[in-house]
């Protein structure tokens, strides 16, 4: 895909959907945090469901601490690996607290120190939270670099720096999330819905798949 194209791509996807957000229900850059240290292997469907409850009793890290682990579990039980989820929160909340005055950092390397916050996570933080052109590579982006020749790699971390080089600029803060939204609705994983794609014109993918045939 060369610049011509990729610009071309996100020029399509832009107007669709000039301003994406994330599907994540938060109020905060703490509850956002919360909320995808919570989506790691959950939907999102299962983690706003649960987050309400929960950010109603502990809006900040110093009253989720007070909930303590047993009681952080008490709200995820719905999600998916609610106990190692419940204990990295409460370590989360923690460090927050002793280190941060009770504040998410707006820093890579004080976001990775954070129990269960690994390079994807603050990308998503940095993003979403603080306007700062990221990319987080998910099994949905990594799935759709590869697929459509946008940005071809091996690793999440190779696909990453690929994107970085390659989005256009005018393009970076929200490729995140167009990326995402198609991965998950139209390029899906099993097989792409090409025929009702907005960029499949400028998608190096072969061959393009057809609409299923009406009963």
């Amino acid at each position: 895909m060369n610049p011509r194209t990729r610009r071309e791509f996100f020029a399509r996807l832009a107007e669709l959907d000039p301003d994406p957000k994330t599907e994540l229900v938060y109020g905060s850059p703490f509850e956002l945090l919360v909320a995808v240290l919570l989506s790691a292997q959950a939907t999102d469907r299962s983690v706003n469901e649960a987050t309400p409850a929960l950010f109603a009793a502990a809006p900040t890290p110093a009253a989720m601490l007070a909930l303590g682990e047993d009681g952080i579990a008490g709200y995820i039980r719905r999600i998916g690996l609610y106990r190692s989820k419940a204990r990295h929160l409460a370590r989360t909340c923690a460090i927050l607290v002793e280190q941060h005055g009770g504040e998410v950092p707006r820093d890579r390397e004080a976001l990775e120190a954070l129990p269960g916050v690994g390079r994807k996570t603050a990308n998503v933080i940095l993003n979403v939270a603080f306007g700062e052109p990221t990319i987080a590579v998910d099994t949905h982006i990594f799935r759709v670099a590869n697929r459509t020749g946008m940005a071809p790699g091996k690793t999440p971390a190779a696909v990453e720096r690929a994107l970085l080089a390659r989005v256009p600029r005018e393009y970076m803060l929200h490729a995140h999330h167009w990326l995402i939204l198609l991965g998950r609705y139209i390029c899906k994983a099993r097989k792409p819905e090409c025929w009702r794609c907005p960029v499949a014109v400028v998608c190096d993918h072969r061959p393009k798949t057809a609409a299923p045939e009406a009963r």
